[in-house]
């Protein structure tokens, strides 16, 4: 039976040498980056080491509660991250709530489904399994809903004439804003289009590379992958939708009026 290889401390720092060449280049070359690759890295590190402890803990306990704050947490720095880099966003708790909710609808429906059918964990909400799945769909998710809503509040702003031109011929705001709103959930659809059409031929997934690492049969290992993959499809598609129809509401009031003013520059 394969056994899987256990990673030293100096293995890691040799894989860290090649994030250390490419700060050199940026030197080099005058990108600029390199101070903002070096903190990139410190913050991954410091991250995932304490991610690991929490985890190690977390797993002997099992606790529901524990597992639930945990969630939440996760939850709350996607919809943080969702907004944070945006030109435009909205005023208020819905600069924050909306993506957070979001993302915590699709991704709290669609974990629970596969914790109760495909992965049927005992107990049902084990860290060892709600955890990662969560993390996996939340990291998706994040960067469509984040697109998506980028997309469509700059479109708004870039068409508010015409918007407004239609609104005043007796469109509604739904239908005014209908072109931005496609236009915007194609952008949030792009990533995980893409990376579903590369994967198996071009790129091997994280998930299954490391399931074959570990020494799972690559069979066993690619039906787990294409489970996964499903799962970040339907909660990235739940996640935009939600996230790019509730914001063109907030763009619009009952009067069919467009709401700009409910925006703010970054």
């Amino acid at each position: 039976m394969i056994s899987y290889v256990i990673l030293s401390y100096s293995d890691i720092a040799l894989a860290a040498l090649l994030l250390i060449a490419n700060a050199a280049l940026s030197i080099w070359l005058r990108l600029g980056l390199e101070r903002k690759l070096l903190i990139a890295a410190t913050r991954m590190v410091v991250q995932l080491v304490i991610v690991g402890l929490v985890l190690k803990a977390l797993f002997a306990v099992a606790s529901p509660w524990l597992t639930a704050l945990v969630m939440f947490v996760m939850v709350s720095f996607a919809g943080y991250e969702a907004q944070a880099r945006q030109d435009r966003r909205f005023t208020g708790f819905w600069s924050w709530g909306l993506g957070t909710l979001s993302i915590a609808i699709a991704a709290i429906i669609v974990v629970l489904v596969a914790l109760g059918t495909a992965v049927q964990p005992d107990p049902w909400y084990h860290p060892r399994y709600a955890i990662p799945l969560l993390g996996m769909l939340l990291g998706n998710t994040l960067t469509g809903v984040s697109l998506g809503l980028e997309r469509l509040l700059s479109s708004v702003v870039r068409e508010r004439v015409v918007i407004e031109a239609r609104l005043l011929v007796g469109a509604t705001s739904r239908e005014a804003l209908q072109g931005c709103i496609r236009e915007a959930a194609r952008a949030g659809l792009i990533p995980i289009i893409n990376a579903m059409a590369a994967t198996g031929l071009v790129a091997l997934p994280g998930m299954m590379t490391g399931q074959i690492l570990a020494g799972v049969e690559p069979v066993e290992a690619v039906k787990y992958q294409l489970l996964i993959m499903f799962l970040i499809a339907g909660c990235t598609a739940l996640g935009l939708f939600m996230a790019v129809l509730g914001a063109a509401r907030l763009l619009s009031d009952d009067r069919h009026r467009l709401r700009l003013d409910r925006l703010s520059d970054r």
